[in-house]
């Protein structure tokens, strides 16, 4: 039985090379897909059951082993859409099942790729290469919070981001201690012309505040300098811009250093106003006058109001109401030092408000984050994209189009992306190394052939043994 066992195992070995070079075929023809994960060939021995001294070599079984935990290289695509995964971990996908747009049935069954060639399609979806359909979770655009806990199919819209009525600037300056306004430098005080200020409850209608009239703008700029300006809006968006002036109401001035002892120039209280129509007629306003009193210390630090912060007033600047909104310092962003040239340093001002938006781009971050950049120059965080790694990546069961299921072997997925990293722009290439595949190609090759040549070899001899009866 020797000869004939000899044939066996010599079909068994050319049965487990065919299946070898299989495997070897597939990984070259897919060394080029985004995604791909080589599979290699095991090889197992099959002994028959001998006594200790009568066992043989026996006969040979193929297996494939998957190099699922092994990554390709990062390859750049400038595509803001496409992501990799630079460590452990699958992206979580999901397979249309019918209709179209926003009416699109999936599975609803979560399968795993590390393919990230993403793009949008016409209806916002993220979609692959292959017809995988990305997962994640919604971000709250609001709270900055994740909607739900199990991961769905994103849909990206470019719907309108909402405009935000502004509600804080931030100020950031040094005020002259000495104020170079003109009546200073015709040789007056550089205090306020208080003559110009008037009071806002004598008009008809009155208002709360201080107000300066367009009869008196002259005078006002006279004792006054220019604070900056900043565009603000309102809840509809609508866009104005408010200008600033500072007028120093009280305190040391230069003539005070003449004084034994001097009074510290340092020491001062200023107003606050906001241009309204600085085109007013007379009897129309002009400025409108902030209602807290900015005070500073000996050396030059606002004490006055208390948390530096300064409400503005309500008003109407060209038709567009501006409310609620403070003029925010942080304590210690507006300082009153000594200064040359007179004028306010205004070292920032922002405001929080912007007009409505339309999404221009999309990117991904490190983290996962789907990131949507706005017209209207927001940046907000959109969705975060579903990672699942698992205990044993090389038991997942493979499908079409570089996607993996679930298998009792693999383990149940774990969600997080743990110590991996996003990389957006890039995609993942085969795992498929050529010059090795074409090694093992050569070595299967002629291991198909040394068997041919067992099968030739057992030929011979049982023609050798029916030669015997001739």
């Amino acid at each position: 039985m020797g000869v004939f066992s000899a044939l066996t195992t010599a079909v068994s070995g050319m049965t487990a090379q065919s299946y070898a070079l299989e495997n070897i075929s597939g990984n070259i023809a897919n060394s080029r897909t985004a995604g791909y994960k080589r599979v290699d060939t095991a090889f197992a021995d099959l002994v028959p059951d001998a006594a200790l001294r009568r066992q043989v070599a026996g006969s040979v079984q193929a297996f494939s082993q998957a190099t699922n935990s092994i990554q390709g290289d990062l390859n750049p695509t400038r595509i803001d859409t496409n992501i990799a995964i630079n460590g452990d971990g699958f992206f979580v996908v999901d397979q249309r099942q019918s209709g179209v747009g926003a009416n699109t049935q999936f599975a609803n069954t979560n399968l795993y790729t590390r393919r990230g060639d993403f793009d949008f399609d016409a209806n916002g979806y993220l979609v692959n290469g292959a017809g995988y359909y990305l997962k994640g979770l919604k971000i709250d655009q609001v709270t900055g919070q994740l909607i739900g806990t199990q991961p769905e199919v994103l849909r990206i819209t470019k719907e309108q981001f909402p405009a935000k009525a502004t509600t804080s600037i931030e100020y950031r300056a040094n005020i002259p201690a000495v104020p170079a306004t003109t009546q200073k430098a015709q040789g007056g005080s550089d205090l306020l012309d208080a003559a110009s200020v008037t009071n806002g409850t004598t008009l008809t209608p009155s208002v709360p505040h201080d107000v300066i009239l367009g009869q008196n703008i002259t005078n006002f700029l006279g004792t006054t300098i220019p604070g900056g300006s900043v565009t603000v809006y309102d809840e509809l968006g609508r866009a104005t811009s408010v200008e600033m002036r500072w007028a120093k109401t009280a305190g040391a001035t230069a003539a005070d250093l003449t004084t034994t002892p001097p009074t510290p120039a340092s020491s001062g209280t200023w107003s606050l106003f906001i241009a309204q129509n600085t085109s007013a007629a007379t009897g129309q306003v002009a400025y409108v006058k902030a209602d807290s009193d900015i005070k500073f210390d000996s050396a030059g630090q606002m004490i006055a109001p208390s948390g530096g912060n300064i409400l503005l007033p309500d008003m109407t600047i060209n038709g567009t109401p501006i409310t609620g909104i403070s003029l925010t310092t942080g304590g210690n962003g507006v300082t009153q030092n000594g200064d040359v040239s007179g004028q306010i340093d205004a070292r920032s001002i922002r405001q929080d408000g912007y007009t409505a938006g339309t999404l221009d781009r999309v990117s991904v971050s490190a983290e996962g984050q789907v990131i949507g950049t706005f017209s209207n120059g927001q940046v907000v965080a959109l969705a975060q994209v579903s990672v699942a790694r698992f205990n044993a990546d090389n038991s997942l069961k493979r499908l079409d189009g570089g996607a993996f299921e679930e298998t009792i072997e693999s383990g149940p997925p774990i969600i997080g992306l743990g110590t991996s990293q996003m990389v957006g722009g890039s995609v993942e290439q085969s795992n498929t190394d050529i010059a090795d595949e074409f090694s093992k190609m050569i070595v299967t090759q002629q291991a198909y052939s040394a068997n041919t040549k067992v099968i030739t070899t057992a030929q011979e001899m049982l023609s050798a043994v029916f030669n015997i009866i001739r």
